[in-house]
């Protein structure tokens, strides 16, 4: 890895399929790709993981593209995604990128693209991370207002200005525990 392309993208693959077929795309860093083995978690990707130990198979780690940014990784992690479809779409893969309870809703007359849910939540990702860390740098905390602009976050949408995008990446981080409210009615990142 060069330092300033350090990410890569991995397929983790049942070996028991021939040909061996991936049942989970990740994006990492150092020994991410094989992180998932040591203690396979409580998921579909840990209970498969599982499956094939007991089996007697070892999870086959593929590396597919090395040396990239990490905006770049979760481009193609998401691409891949889309590609292969997670379970819950119909598709190979166990990966969970749709947060819980937003699977499966439907609208008569609407289609939604594949892959389209896989690249809003590797979007919103990257802007709650972009806000988490403007409140991280900010130990007196931030205003929603300030998010918004000096984020660029800020809509004129019909000649009005609302802030709604980053009210609504503030009220995840806080539902996740990542951001707190101070007095002052500033967002503050909570320390953890």
């Amino acid at each position: 890895m060069t330092p300033d392309k350090p990410y890569y993208v991995y397929a983790l693959k049942d070996p028991r399929q021939h040909p061996a077929r991936p049942f989970y795309i990740g994006k990492g860093t150092g020994t991410r790709a094989h992180d998932h083995l040591i203690r396979p978690d409580h998921t579909p990707k840990g209970d498969r993981i599982r499956e094939i130990e007991r089996a007697g198979a070892q999870v086959l780690v593929s590396y597919l593209v090395e040396h990239l940014t990490e905006p770049e990784a979760l481009r193609l992690e998401a691409e891949l995604i889309a590609a292969f479809g997670t379970q819950a779409s119909g598709g190979l893969l166990t990966n969970t990128v749709l947060p819980s309870g937003l699977g499966g809703k439907e609208r008569p007359g609407l289609t939604v693209p594949a892959g389209a849910p896989e690249k809003a939540q590797v979007g919103l990702t990257l802007l709650k991370d972009a806000v988490l860390e403007f409140a991280q740098a900010n130990p007196g905390g931030v205003k929603n207002a300030e998010v918004a602009s000096l984020l660029g976050l800020r809509s004129d949408y019909g000649g009005g200005s609302k802030d709604y995008l980053s009210y609504s990446l503030l009220g995840l981080l806080m539902r996740e525990g990542r951001i707190g409210r101070s007095g002052k009615g500033r967002h503050v990142a909570q320390v953890k």
